[in-house]
C-alpha cells in the first residue's frame, strides 16, 4: 500500500498523489506555499483518496470563516455519501472533522487525542490537533499533544516542526525558557519555520522583551515574510507590538498602513490582527483616522456571531471603532439564533459580555465596562487565541478602570500586569496613571 513520509497508509492514493499529500502536509507545517492546491492535484489523480479530501477538509474548518466552513462541511458531507471509511485513520479524522465543523472543537481535539496516542506518527492529526488546541485556547494540550507523540519521532521526516509546535505549547503554559529552547532548535533545523519563529516572539513579547523581540522580527524577515507566507501578517503584527511597547506608536501604525492591511480584504485571522491594532492604538489615545471604516466593511464578510467568537470580538472592535455600535450588537442577536453547541456557549459565556463590554468602554460607561469584561477575561480552554492576542481585553479592562477612577480596581489591575511584565513600559504607564487617578 502507498504511504505518507511518516509511514502512515494512504488507501486510494497513487504514489504521485501521496507526494502531493506530503507537500500540502509541509506547506501546512510552514504556514508557507498554498496547501490546497497540492490536494486538488491529488483528488484530480486520485478521486477516491479520501485522506485528501480530509485534509482540504481540515483546511476550509480550520479557517474559522463562515464560508470556507461550510465548504469542509460540504466535503464530509460528500465522502459519507460515497460509504463509511475504508481505514481506521479516515474514520478518526472523519469523526473528528464532523465535530469541528458543527463548532464542537473540544470534542474534535479529544477525538484527535485519542487518535494520536496509538497513532503518534499521523502528522496531519498533529497538525490539526495543534490547531484546534490553539482554536479552543486550551494552552495544556497545544504543550501536551506534541509532548505524547515526540518520542516516536526520532529520524523522522518532519520532525523538526514538532519542535515548533511544542516550543508555542510551552509558551503558553508559561514554561519559556523550554519554549524559547524548542523554538531555537527548530528554527536552527529549518530557518523557515515561522511558526517556531512565532512561539519564539511570543516568548519575548510575555517576557516583555519588546526591543529585543524587534530585533529578533527584524533580523529574521527574510524567512516569514515571504509572499506566501500565510503568518506574515502575524508577525508583522507581533513587530508592531513591540513598537507600542516601546512608545513607537508612529511605527506601530504606519506598520498597519504597510502591512498588516496592506492588502485590503484578507482573511479573518488577518482582520483580527488588523483589529486587535488598532484597537490597542484607540486605547492608547492614538487617533486612527478613518481606517476603521475600511476594515469594519472588511469585517462584514468574516463574521457571523456564529462561526467562531473569537472572531466577532475582533470584528465588534472594527465596527465600534467605525461608529457602527450596532452592527457590534447585532452579533449578538445573530449568535441566538444558532444552533445549539459549544460555539453558542461561548458565546453566551465569553463573547457576549466582552461585546457589550466594549460597547460601554466606548460609550464613555466604564464602570459598567469593567463589569462586563473583568469575568470575562478569565478564559482558560475557551474562546481560543493565544494570551498575546487576548491581552486586549486587559488592555481595555485596565483603562476603563483608571478612566473610570474605580477605587481599588485600576491599581489592582496595574499591579497584576506588573506582575507578569515588570519590564513593560505600557504596564509602568498604566501603575502611574492608576495611581495618579485614585
Amino acid at each position: 500500500m502507498i504511504r505518507d513520509s511518516q509511514g502512515n497508509p494512504l488507501p486510494g492514493a497513487s504514489a504521485a498523489a501521496a507526494e502531493l499529500f506530503d507537500l500540502s502536509c509541509r506547506r501546512f507545517a510552514r504556514f508557507c506555499g498554498d496547501p490546497v492546491a497540492p490536494l486538488d492535484e491529488a483528488i484530480a489523480d486520485s478521486p477516491g483518496f479520501a485522506m485528501a479530501h480530509i485534509a482540504k477538509a481540515w483546511l476550509y474548518v480550520m479557517s474559522t470563516e463562515p464560508g470556507a466552513t461550510a465548504g469542509g462541511r460540504r466535503i464530509l458531507r460528500d465522502l459519507d455519501k460515497a460509504g463509511p471509511a475504508a481505514h481506521p485513520r479516515e474514520a478518526a479524522h472523519r469523526k473528528a472533522l464532523a465535530e469541528a465543523a458543527t463548532g464542537n472543537w473540544t470534542e474534535a481535539a479529544r477525538t484527535l487525542d485519542l487518535w494520536s496516542a496509538a497513532h503518534p506518527l499521523d502528522y496531519l492529526a498533529l497538525l490539526a490537533g495543534h490547531q484546534v488546541d490553539f482554536l479552543t485556547a486550551n494552552a495544556r494540550n497545544l504543550r501536551d499533544r506534541i509532548a505524547r507523540a515526540l518520542p516516536a519521532w526520532e529520524e523522522v521526516p518532519g520532525r523538526s516542526f514538532l519542535l515548533g509546535m511544542l516550543a508555542f505549547g510551552l509558551e503558553e503554559s508559561g514554561d519559556y525558557a523550554r519554549a524559547e529552547a524548542a523554538g531555537r532548535e527548530a528554527i536552527a533545523e529549518d530557518p523557515e519555520d515561522c511558526w517556531a519563529h512565532h512561539a519564539v516572539v511570543h516568548v519575548m513579547e510575555m517576557q516583555g522583551r519588546a526591543a529585543e523581540g524587534r530585533d529578533f522580527i527584524r533580523r529574521r524577515r527574510e524567512f516569514w515574510a515571504q509572499e506566501e507566507n500565510f503568518l506574515k501578517v502575524h508577525n508583522w503584527w507581533h513587530l508592531a507590538l513591540c513598537h507600542l511597547e516601546l512608545g513607537e506608536l508612529g511605527a506601530a501604525l504606519q506598520l498597519y498602513d504597510d502591512e498588516v492591511r496592506a492588502e485590503e480584504s484578507g482573511v479573518a485571522v488577518n482582520l483580527a490582527d488588523a483589529s486587535a491594532l488598532l484597537w490597542r492604538l484607540h486605547v492608547l489615545g492614538e487617533d486612527v483616522g478613518e481606517r476603521w471604516d475600511e476594515l469594519a466593511e472588511a469585517w462584514t464578510q468574516h463574521a457571523d456571531g456564529r462561526c467562531y467568537p473569537f472572531n466577532d470580538m475582533h470584528a465588534a472592535m472594527a465596527f465600534i471603532g467605525a461608529g457602527r455600535r450596532n452592527d457590534a450588537l447585532d452579533l449578538l442577536d445573530a449568535a441566538e439564533g444558532a444552533a445549539p453547541g459549544e460555539m453558542r456557549d461561548w458565546m453566551e459565556a465569553t463573547g457576549r459580555p466582552i461585546i457589550e463590554g466594549l460597547v460601554a468602554f466606548d460609550r464613555g460607561q466604564y464602570s459598567e465596562a469593567v463589569e462586563r469584561l473583568f469575568p470575562a477575561r478569565q478564559i482558560y480552554g475557551r474562546f481560543g487565541g493565544s494570551h498575546a492576542q487576548r491581552d486586549v481585553i486587559d488592555w481595555t479592562l485596565t483603562e476603563a478602570a483608571i478612566r473610570g477612577r474605580i477605587d481599588g480596581v485600576a491599581t489592582a489591575l496595574a499591579a497584576e500586569r506588573l506582575a507578569l511584565r515588570p519590564a513593560s513600559r505600557i504596564n509602568r504607564a498604566f501603575a502611574e496613571r492608576a495611581a495618579q487617578e485614585t
